[in-house]
């Protein structure tokens, strides 16, 4: 099994996401990162599960919420790229890659 980086702006989204979430509903923003953790899991476990969106990334759609990690398996590491909102700006993140 191949270790998950999140790339600091993935990780910040992440984090601002959730907080949005627990400011609306108590509980919200946990539930959120669970969901996160879950599907870092997931693609750490089978990373080419999931369908390629451009060249090498891949997306992972999160259960509940309208988010997805956008990753690429490299040779050692998985990279997160985004953990990107679907409904806003949907390919920001593309520099990252």
């Amino acid at each position: 099994m191949k270790t998950v980086r999140l790339l600091q702006p993935a990780e910040q989204e992440m984090f601002d996401a959730a907080a949005y979430y627990e400011s609306r509903v108590s509980g919200l923003g946990d539930a959120f990162l669970d969901k996160i953790a879950s599907a870092v899991a997931d693609i750490a476990e089978n990373p080419q599960r999931w369908p390629v969106i451009q060249s090498d990334i891949r997306r992972r759609l999160i259960h509940r919420f309208p988010y997805a990690l956008f990753y690429r398996v490299d040779h050692d590491e998985i990279v997160v790229l985004a953990i990107a909102h679907l409904h806003r700006r949907p390919v920001y993140w593309i520099g990252r890659a």
